[in-house]
């Protein structure tokens, strides 16, 4: 039985049947399309005031706080992920192991290993937790894999780093919007919203606990990061935000506008329930295709060739292919007919 509030939520959008893809790229919310619009016309007309984004910035801080179960203080902005997890590793001692995952997505990765004083090393995510060493001073992995949709296994990894005192850095970016996040679990955290949060590319978030941000140089800092921020515009006496603001970049104006509405609407939500109905979709579609049921929003399967892809695409049905597998993604506004017209293209 639909909750009341996700059936809402599912009405938010229009033009959705046939959409497999959220694990490529969200949609937008109706309200999101007219607020982004209004403001554009605001801006064509000369009478959009830029310093009237920062309400909007704060309040989408807020509600993406509340949605990953930590203090807005401990929220930073910013447009790409990449970019928040290199600073994490700007300020690791020279010599320092990181432990990532290695199928995982490169912006998780990438910012640590062309740091060459630092020391990567990579193994399959079901032995990241056993990995762990004394020697290992960061773990980097997302919690829910790009490439294949694998749930990271979040209390044996963290009672391992716990165990050996390394820290610890999740992506969620695949996660957040459709599996349950408790961020306050991790030192840090990054995530991009344009995917399951159904943002604009370019809304991106960062979350510090406290005692880790001590140890975190802001070495991209401007204006936006300053305590004041419209009174850090201009000169050398730099008077930075005492929390995570301190972290911020000054953020998109437009796509932040197209992130308010859905991110606070995500916020509101049950996710175990979003996650319950994605997962029972998902499983439906293993069943009629005669796989083993993967338990996760996205399902995979061998597609080398690209076949399977170019049938559903010839349907009208939009999903799309990772590391030699069709990947096909289920978020809240998909039904049954999606699993059906799914099997319906395979056949022909």
């Amino acid at each position: 039985m639909t909750s009341p509030a996700l059936a809402s939520a599912i009405d938010s959008f229009a033009n959705t049947r046939g959409y497999l893809s959220a694990a490529t790229m969200g949609l937008p919310t109706c309200a999101a399309v007219t607020e982004m619009k209004e403001k554009l016309g605001q801006w064509a007309t000369a009478t959009c005031n830029p310093m009237n984004y920062g309400d909007i910035v704060e309040r989408t801080r807020g509600h993406y706080a509340r949605l990953v179960g930590v203090d807005t203080s401990r929220v930073a902005i910013g447009s790409q992920t990449s970019v928040m997890a290199s600073l994490i590793a700007c300020s690791l001692p020279a010599g320092s192991e990181v432990l990532v995952v290695e199928s995982d997505f490169t912006s998780i990765v990438f910012p640590f290993l062309q740091h060459r004083d630092l020391q990567v090393r990579s193994v399959p995510l079901a032995e990241l937790a056993d990995a762990i060493t004394d020697t290992t001073a960061l773990v980097a992995f997302s919690l829910i894999q790009s490439c294949n949709g694998k749930v990271a296994d979040v209390p044996a990894i963290l009672a391992a780093a716990d165990r050996h005192g390394a820290r610890t850095l999740c992506d969620v970016t695949q996660a957040a919007g459709v599996h349950p996040v408790d961020a306050s679990q991790f030192d840090a955290t990054v995530c991009h919203a344009y995917k399951w949060l159904c943002s604009p590319r370019g809304v991106a978030f960062l979350t510090i606990s406290e005692d880790f941000a001590e140890h975190i140089t802001p070495v991209q800092a401007g204006w936006y990061a300053g305590d004041d921020v419209w009174g850090s515009v201009y000169g050398t006496e730099m008077n930075l935000a005492k929390d995570a603001r301190q972290f911020d970049v000054s953020p998109a104006w437009q796509a932040w506008v197209g992130a308010e509405h859905p991110i606070a609407m995500f916020a509101d939500l049950d996710i175990s329930e979003v996650w319950e109905h994605c997962t029972g979709l998902a499983n439906l579609l293993c069943d009629e295709l005669g796989i083993e049921r993967q338990n996760q929003a996205i399902v995979t399967w061998p597609d080398e060739t690209g076949a399977d892809l170019a049938k559903l695409t010839a349907a009208g049905i939009t999903a799309s292919g990772r590391a030699g597998r069709l990947r096909a993604a289920f978020h809240l506004w998909n039904t049954e007919e999606d699993v059906a017209a799914v099997i319906a293209a395979l056949r022909v």
